[in-house]
């Protein structure tokens, strides 16, 4: 989760050059992008993209051009270069932008892929927020992190507290989709092993790697790291990232 208070420098430290930069898997972007409706016309937004891995699974499963949107020019950088490898950069556009200010697309836009990012505006407000910009019947596929139990301990409580993430079960979040505007299609949690083999394996051994001669604030990122892939191994089975599917309903629907 996002710090207004970190060191950004010894974050990318850390996370340069990883594989992901959240939870996450090709088999399971494959999987949602598959299970999707028809999309109608209008562009893709791949919101906060990282560097792209899940913008390349869903170029190659939707047979779609995708703008892909992140204010780290590096991210972007590494994308492009591994859409031109995948033989993909015909269906691969980059952009330096905060999603907070988005551009108006000509024909608007089908389908918003924020995978893993919604929490940085928040889940409420990144739906009102990106809604205006989809066309009529356009998805929005969101990831976020979720109570996977309705009695969290204590301690994984206050964990998320203190990240200030806005921690609801998926059945709370599905009607705060539906009061702003949505249809729920479906919903699919991330599987435990996605936390792991490429996100927090990685950065668990970066970490250690990096202890050695770390200055202050990159040992605080280190800390913080390391404490959250704890909270993660002792009580990930009550706490998960879920895609929340979701359909713009018309303005004048009741």
């Amino acid at each position: 989760m996002a710090d207004c208070t970190i060191d950004w420098d010894a974050f990318f430290t850390l996370h340069h050059d990883l594989p992901r930069e959240g939870p996450g898997s090709d088999a399971m972007t494959e999987q949602v992008a598959r299970g999707l409706p028809p999309l109608p016309a209008g562009a893709i937004l791949d919101l906060g993209c990282g560097p792209g891995r899940q913008t390349l699974v869903l170029a190659r499963t939707l047979k779609h051009s995708v703008i892909a949107i992140d204010t780290h020019r590096p991210y972007l950088e590494r994308l492009a270069m591994a859409a031109d490898h995948a033989g993909l950069s015909t269906l691969v556009e980059t952009r330096q932008q905060s999603f907070f200010n988005l551009a108006d697309e000509p024909d608007g836009v089908a389908l918003i892929w924020a995978e893993g990012c919604i929490y940085i505006p928040g889940f409420v407000d990144g739906l009102r927020m990106w809604r205006p910009l989809l066309v009529p019947g356009g998805l929005l596929v969101a990831s976020d992190v979720v109570w996977l139990t309705d009695d969290p301990p204590d301690e994984v409580r206050a964990f998320w507290d203190e990240e200030g993430a806005e921690m609801r079960t998926v059945e709370e979040k599905c009607i705060q989709a539906a009061a702003e505007g949505y249809e729920v299609l479906g919903t699919h949690t991330l599987p435990k092993q996605a936390w792991w083999d490429e996100y927090y394996a990685p950065l668990e051994a970066r970490s250690a790697a990096l202890r050695d001669g770390a200055g202050p604030a990159l040992t605080q990122v280190l800390d913080g790291n390391d404490h959250e892939i704890d909270i993660w191994r002792r009580f990930g089975d009550s706490f998960g990232y879920v895609f929340f599917v979701l359909r713009k309903v018309a303005d004048d629907s009741p």
